[in-house]
Formats: structure tokens, sequence, C-alpha cells
């Protein structure tokens, strides 16, 4: 929200524009320049500027040819291109011979680019972005150009520094912090800068050598010098060097060894705040962007980084005293409702969930906050009003800073300076600026409280506090059994034991000091909420194996402490799911995903899903082969996870809960895919293609079963197949070729080692390749038309019934089609019914015989089955695959006739398709699709409850025999 710009100058700041219009007249007389005779509009936007910007008719006064200079050079009109400041410095520094032309050449610059950054800021011809853009790109200009022509000047003084070990010539890093590093800087910023240097050494090349410490030492001051020190042209820029290690009282420079040494031993959580924004402002950038990766864990915890929610409190605490103690009510940056709290909220969010969450690894604020919307951490209507308000206060700081190019963000108390700054950010009165101004402090005030708001804060008691004794075990334990009783546990003494248990495990003795109190801090909180349920003693068994996994990496337990609702969610989902319990011991990093219960319940559709993934993996380094692989595992749990917790919710039904689980793997394929394409091109180049032309991932991953079916589970496996089109025996071009069949067996390969290989964060999928052409004997991958004659003059029908489930998930388009057509040929055979029926049967009878619980002989009647004896929903008579058998045995034998049978791959709509044909009658369809859809609902909760597919032999009576009903008027037989 850029402010207004009003039309005309009030009458409280008339006499500033007189004497703008004299003093300009005056200066050019003085000078005996000629007067510019700019256009009238030209000349009122000059006057305008100099009457805001006391700064800017200074340096006109003072250098009446330089404003004409930058007028006609048509810079104050345009956005300059990224790269044109620095351009425009390395120009005047061409014939720069000596340390004090040096000077004046930067002093000029800035001045130069300070006016005409001013100029365009009043005006409103830039927005806030390409103010502070310009602004930090000056900055690094200065800063870069001027150490470059000073390092240059010191080694033909004292020789060129050298690496102990790498025997290079060595470069000073250096390092811009705060609003430099995050591209933020104002009108009157100082730069906070840090100086280091790869490794040390010595120098080469002089009379007398200097360690590399003490050679980049003197010039990091003369740098200092270069860009601080106040002439009569001004300063370049105010530098301020506290943030290095030890502040003020440390060494000026540091070699990386030594900077990273310090940030691991004695780092401190305001100092990770800080490297936030770090950024290679100037000197050797491969070796910054090195030193910077070096730093990255220290700054970005790989877990959810709760452990820092104490020390951001602590920092938040400050910031408040401190507004308090110094009585900054009017200053817009450190006061209540200020920048510095907008930053803070950003920062804080960073620091704790930055490590797992590589989206927040950036540095401008606004970008920021648009990330904590978009991934769902702050509400958007907050995140809008924050940005609403950082704007208007970083528009009301710099029209502070424009007046007299003064380090100010404190409010005027003059009448006119109150006058002219309310006219600046277009208002036409002071007060109905000020009503403006304190609207959006009180709601940065009213965010920034919420921020890590102390859960205990206005309460008079711990939370929890009457459990206390029971679990620092001070009261007897007669008195433990009677409380956990009169709580509503219904065995006193199992739930004592476990406590006991878990106080006595070999995690918790283990602990250190501060996990311990965390824990103590934890548990009570925890067993007042364990009694809200319904069932505790479920609660305390499921999720007490939790709180042991998570006990050594305690900032787990403050997440569940400083979260209330993610712990209600936790207790909640742990007694519905023994899954979900076992998966977030095993995993603990997904409770991060708890945090949001809008997110948690609203899993994304399929093209966010991809989008998200291809997002998170662009982050990570191309040659980072485990942080891929623990990048896409931990993805599919957290996805997982929001999908179970939907379905235990009610607000995913169970197709829907198939169709999220199928597009999360095939999200998951794709990248996965391309990964390993992009691996294998790059060691052997591209595979031909029979013409000779570079084929260009001319291949599929083709999914069978639920897979192809879009009906994935909780625990499905991946039922796979790999089809390539390409000429098996040309060579690929690049340095390491292989033959075409050998390139896409290894893609094939590599694919499933993707998918299968155990990490830390658990596997992907089990891949079943027993589909392919030949089965478990044949080749990993198989060329399109070695697939087609497989299936042509080799498959035996049950592989024609699983071709009716085969769907290409990803890869190349062209390929998808062809294979489509393949699919099609195959399957609209005409086909003897008589043969077909045996056949099917035949399999059918195998199936049950050897994976079944039961086996009916004959009748249909009620004492078919017995209550006495388990029905396996899938394999049973009457169950999900005489289901699957009849839609396929249908498509097989009609769809030489009626082609769209095989459009669809899932059976509730090749059914569809099967009743709008009258080839079953539309009773056989809604008693086939119910059925279904019923035994697919139970597996699914059975397999939250980590049980086998299998139910009481008392259920679901009616829709076996309706099942089976159904198969015999086929004329499909029970063997």
């Amino acid at each position: 929200m850029t402010p207004l710009l009003l039309d005309s100058i009030p009458s409280d700041l008339l006499f500033l524009q007189q004497k703008a219009q004299r003093e300009w007249a005056h200066a050019l007389e003085e000078q005996q320049i000629a007067n510019p005779l700019w256009p009238e509009s030209r000349y009122q936007a000059f006057i305008r500027v100099c009457t805001l910007s006391d700064f800017v008719l200074s340096q006109a006064i003072r250098d009446p040819q330089m404003l004409i200079d930058l007028v006609r050079s048509g810079q104050l009109d345009r956005t300059l291109v990224p790269g044109e400041i620095r351009h425009q410095l390395h120009e005047r520094l061409t014939d720069c011979n000596d340390e004090a032309s040096l000077l004046l050449h930067l002093r000029q610059h800035r001045n130069y680019q300070q006016v005409r950054i001013i100029w365009r800021d009043l005006l409103r011809q830039a927005e806030l972005s390409e103010t502070c853009r310009d602004l930090s790109a000056m900055a690094d200009a200065c800063t870069d150009l001027a150490y470059h022509w000073l390092y240059k000047q010191h080694c033909q003084l004292f020789g060129t520094p050298i690496g102990r070990y790498s025997k290079q010539p060595q470069q000073l890093v250096v390092l811009g912090m705060g609003k430099l590093g995050a591209y933020e800087l104002n009108l009157s910023s100082d730069v906070d800068l840090i100086f280091t240097y790869p490794e040390g050494g010595e120098t080469e090349g002089a009379k007398r050598s200097l360690d590399n410490q003490e050679f980049f030492t003197r010039l990091g001051q003369k740098l200092i010098k270069a860009l601080d020190t106040i002439t009569a042209d001004g300063f370049a820029f105010r530098v301020d060097m506290r943030l290095r290690p030890y502040g003020s009282s440390g060494p000026l420079v540091y070699s990386f060894t030594a900077i990273e040494q310090y940030y691991q031993n004695q780092g401190r959580d305001w100092e990770r705040y800080a490297m936030i924004k770090a950024r290679v402002v100037a000197g050797d950038q491969n070796a910054g962007s090195r030193l910077l990766r070096i730093l990255r864990p220290f700054v970005y915890r790989r877990y959810l980084d709760f452990s820092a929610i104490e020390a951001l409190r602590s920092m938040k605490q400050l910031i408040q005293q401190e507004v308090r103690r110094k009585d900054m009510d009017d200053n817009i940056k450190l006061g209540s409702g200020g920048i510095r709290e907008v930053e803070f909220i950003a920062q804080a969010f960073q620091l704790i969930h930055g490590g797992r969450d590589l989206s927040l690894q950036q540095r401008p604020l606004l970008n920021i906050l648009d990330t904590l919307a978009a991934q769902g951490y702050m509400p958007s209507a907050d995140v809008t009003e924050l940005k609403d308000a950082y704007r208007f206060l970083r528009y009301t700081e710099h029209a502070l800073q424009a007046v007299a190019d003064l380090q100010t963000q404190s409010l005027p108390d003059t009448a006119l300076e109150q006058a002219r700054l309310a006219f600046i950010m277009g208002f036409s009165d002071w007060t109905t600026f000020i009503g403006q101004l304190m609207y959006w402090r009180k709601r940065i005030e009213y965010h920034f409280r919420a921020v890590i708001a102390d859960p205990d804060a206005d309460d008079e008691e711990c939370i929890g506090g009457e459990w206390l004794p029971v679990w620092e075990d001070s009261i007897a334990v007669e008195s433990i059994y009677q409380q956990f009783s009169d709580a509503g546990y219904q065995d006193s003494h199992a739930a004592w034991q476990r406590i006991v248990q878990l106080r006595e495990s070999a995690q918790l003795r283990a602990m250190q000091r501060i996990g311990r109190e965390r824990l103590d801090t934890f548990m009570p909180r925890f067993l007042a909420q364990t009694v809200e349920h319904d069932n505790p003693d479920l609660v305390l068994e499921r999720v007490l194996p939790l709180v042991e996994a998570v006990a050594r990496r305690s900032a787990y337990l403050v997440l569940l402490t400083e979260n209330p609702g993610a712990l209600l969610r936790v207790i909640s989902l742990c007694a519905a799911s023994p899954w979900i319990a076992e998966q977030l011991s095993r995993f603990p990093a997904l409770l991060d995903e708890l945090l949001n219960e809008g997110r948690l319940y609203r899993p994304p559709l399929a093209p966010e899903l991809t989008a998200e993934l291809r997002e998170h993996l662009l982050r990570i380094p191309e040659e980072d082969v485990e942080q891929q692989m623990n990048a896409l595992r931990h993805f599919k749990l957290a996805h997982r996870l929001r999908v179970a917790a939907s379905e235990i919710a009610g607000t995913l039904p169970l197709m829907k809960v198939s169709d999220y689980l199928t597009w999360l793997a095939e999200a998951i394929l794709e990248q996965v895919l391309h990964l390993v394409w992009n691996e294998m091109v790059r060691k052997h180049g591209l595979p031909k293609r029979l013409d000779g032309s570079p084929s260009e991932l001319d291949f599929v991953v083709v999914g069978y079963g639920k897979l192809g079916g879009i009906e994935l589970g909780h625990g499905s496996d991946l039922d796979l197949v790999f089809i390539y089109d390409c000429d098996p025996l040309a060579e690929t071009d690049g340095q390491r070729p292989i033959d075409g069949a050998q390139f896409y067996t290894r893609m094939g390969q590599r694919i499933i080692f993707m998918l299968t290989t155990r990490t830390t964060a658990g596997g992907l999928y089990d891949v079943d390749m027993r589909l392919r052409p030949s089965g478990d004997s044949g080749l990993l991958a198989s060329s399109l038309s070695a697939f087609a004659r497989y299936q042509a003059e080799q498959a035996w029908t049950w592989e024609h019934q699983a071709l009716i489930r085969a769907r290409v998930l990803v890869g190349s388009a062209t390929l998808t089609e062809q294979f489509n057509q393949v699919r099609l040929k195959i399957l609209g055979r005409q086909r003897d019914l008589s043969v077909l029926r045996d056949e099917v049967s035949e399999m059918r009878e195998k199936m049950r015989h050897n994976h079944g619980t039961q086996i009916t002989q004959g009748g249909l009647g009620q004492n078919a089955f017995s209550a006495d004896v388990p029905f396996d929903l899938k394999q049973d008579a009457g169950g999900i695959v005489d289901i699957e058998f009849m839609v396929q045995y249908a498509v097989l034998a009609w769809s030489w006739q009626y082609p769209q049978l095989v459009t669809y791959t899932d059976n509730i709509r090749i059914l569809d398709g099967l009743g709008a044909e009258n080839l079953f009658s539309a009773n056989h369809v809604r008693t086939l699709q119910e059925a279904y859809k019923a035994y697919r609902a139970a597996a699914h909760r059975l397999a939250l409850q980590k049980q086998q597919g299998v139910v009481e032999g008392n259920l679901f009576i009616d829709e076996r025999h309706a099942v089976m009903g159904v198969w015999q008027e086929l004329g499909l037989s029970y063997l």
C-alpha cells in the first residue's frame, strides 16, 4: 500500500517551498550555471522534492550540475536494471589512483544515488521494494568495489595472502547482516558487517610476509575507513561491526575455522536470529557461499526447533522491557508496535520451523510473511494486516530519513516537521496521519504479543499442577491410585505402572538436565489432558511410547507444552488409531503437522501436492541424494498423516482417501523419475532413438493393481512396470556411454532404490515388479514393442486381467499414448466366453485357496458361512477380489464390442460403464459398488488400527451373499 501523493503543498509548508526556489536560483547564479529551463512539470517536481527533503536541497545547492546531469540522464523516470548502480560506480573508479580519490568517488556516487532514490520515493515513482533494493545494491557496490580496490593495493604492499593448506590466494568474505543482508536497507541505514576469510597462512610476493589474519585485519580497517569516514562530501555508509563473534571486543576478522568453532561452541540464540539474514555482499562470493552452507546447521536446526522458544521469549521480553524503560513511544522501529516487532514475528517462525521447512530459509521479510500464510503458520488475514502495517511503517521511516539524511525513526515534535511528515505520507494533517499510524502499531503489537505467548502467562497456577505430585512420585501409592480412579481411569494400577516404566526407562535416565526439566513441565499437562478423553487408559497406553521416543530430543516436549491444541490432537489421534501413534513415535518430526489444525484436516489436491514437493526439492542441491531421499520420505509421512487424520475426523470420505493416497504416490514418483533421469543423463548422456536422434525421457512408469485403479490404502505397496522406447543397442552420448537397454534398466533399478531404501525417515514404498512381462524372470524395463509382443503372444488371462487396472503414472506423454493404444488393442480382443469363464474361475480359486480363510462349497444359504470362521475382506468368497474378478471378466468379455469399458481403471467407474451399456443390471451395479465400498472402508479402518483385513464371520453376511449371487449369474463358478 503505497502512500498517496497529494496534489499541492499545504500552506504550512509554503515558506519551505519558497526557500527552495530562492536557494536554487541563488546557487545557479553564484556558480554561473545556466538555468536548465526544465518543463514546468519537471521544475515543480524538483521544487516539491526540495521542499520535502532538506538533504536533496543541500545537494542541489552544493552541486547544481550534479542535479542537472541526474535529471538529463533520465534515471529519475525509470527503474534501474540489476547491476546498473554497480556499473556506474565501477566507471567512476576507473581513474581512481589513491585512497583519497577512492573516498571521494564513493561519497559522490552515494550522494548522486541518494538524491535519485529519495526523489523517486517522495514522488511515489518507486515502490517500497525498489527503494530498499536500490539502497542495498548501492551498499553492495560501494563495499565490494572498495574492497577489491583496497585488496589490490594491499597485495602490492604486503604480498598476496595464500592458504596454508590449499596453497591458493585468499580473499576476504564480507557478510552483510540485518537489513543489508535481506535487501531491505532504509534511506539512512548502518551496514552491519562481519569479516572472515577461508584459511590461515601467510602473504607471498613481498619483502616481509604478513600472517593472513594481520593482512585481512589491516584490509578490513581500511575498508571501514573507506565507507565510514566523514569528509567534506559526507560518508558512504556507517559501518557497524558489533555483530561479529565477541562483538566489539573480538578480533576484526575470523578464519572460516575460527568462526565455525565459535558458533558451534559459543553461538547464542540471538546470534542465530541475526544470522538468518546473513548474505555475502563483498569479496569472494564462492567461498562465502561455502561458509554460509557451513553455518546453516547453526542457524537452522534439522528438527523442529522449539528449543529456541525460551530464548525467543526472553528476547521478546527484553524488547518489551527496553520499550518501557526508554520511553520509545515515538520510535516507529523500536517502540511498541514498531518495525522490529514485525521482524521478530517472521524470524521467530524461521528459527523454530526453518530447519524442517526450507521455504522459510529466505531473507526478505515480506516474502517470509507470504510463506507463513501459504504454509499455514499464520492466517492469511493476519499476514495481510502485518504486511500492510509494515509497509506503512517503512514508508514513514523513509519519510523521516529523507528530510535530512539522518538515521532516525523517531516522530518529530515540532509542528512544521509534523506537517511535512503527514504530507509526505499522503495525509492532509498530522491528526489524521497519527491516527492511522497508531492503528497499525496497535495491530502489530497485538500480533507480536500472540507470538510464542507463554501458555501460563495469564494463569494463576500451572496447568496440570494437581498431577505434579503423581509424576514426581511424592505422594503415597494409594493416593496415586485413588487420583487415577477419581479422574476416570479404569485400571489405576496399570496406569501407574506405565508411568513408573517411563520414569525408569533408559531414555529418561540418559536425559540431560534441561531435557528433564522440560519433561517435568510437560507430564503434568499431559496427564491433565488425558482425563478429558473418554478413555484415558488407552491414551496413556498409546502416547507414553511417544513421550519415551522423544525424551532425548526434548524440543518436541516443548512443542507440545507450548501448543495445547497440538497436544489435544496427539491425544485424540493416538486414541483413535494405534497406527498414527506408532507413526508419531517412530517419526516425531511429524508432530510439526499437528500445529496447524486447518492444514492437518485439509490435505491438498493433486496439483498442489506436486507443486509443493517440486518446490521443496528445488531447494536441495541436485547432488545431495541423501537429503533428497529424506525430503521425499518426510513429505510422504506428513501427507499420509494428514490423510489419516482427515479420515478419522470424518472430513475425508473413503473414495477421497484413496484418491489422496494415490495422488501422493504419483507426486513422489514424478519427482523420483526426474531426479533419477537427471542423474543418469549426467553420468551417461542421452540414449538414442531408432532414428539416431537423442531420446528425451522416452520412459513411463505404469501402475497396476490398487495404484493403477486409484485405490491405494494406507499400507499399500506399488505394483509397477517400466516401459521405454529407444534404440536398445545404440550407446548414449555421454562420457561414460552405455547402450539404451542398459540405460533404462539401470534407471529402473535406481528408481526402485530411491523408493525402497530405508533412511532415518523410513522407506517410501515397497515395490512389486512381478507384473512385468515374464514376471521375476523378465527384464526390469521393457521396450514398448517387447511389451506389446508379450501381451499379444505369451501373456496369461490373469495378466490381461491385471492390464485392465494398468495406468501410466508419470513419464513421456507420447509413450503414454502409445501404451494406451497397446492396452486398448490387447483388452479389446474377442474372446471365447466359456474358456474365459473357466480361466477366471480357476485363477480365483487358486487365490482363495492360497490366501482365504474359508472356502464356500455349493449353496448360498445362510449356513454357507460360519460365525466362528473370520471373513477375509479381500480374499474370501463374496469379498473384494470376487468383485474385482467379475469386473475384469466383464471387460475382457465385452470390450471388443464396447471399447469404452477400458477407459477407466477403477472398479467403481467400470461398473458405471457396465451399467450404462446394460451389461449389468442397475441393481447388480449398485449391489457390487456398495459392497465394494463397504469392504474397503472396513479395510481402511482396520489398517488404522494396525489390524489385518479380517473381520468376524457374522459381519457382511448380506453383502457376501449378494456378491456371490452376481458371481453365479455371470456363469462363474466356485470350484
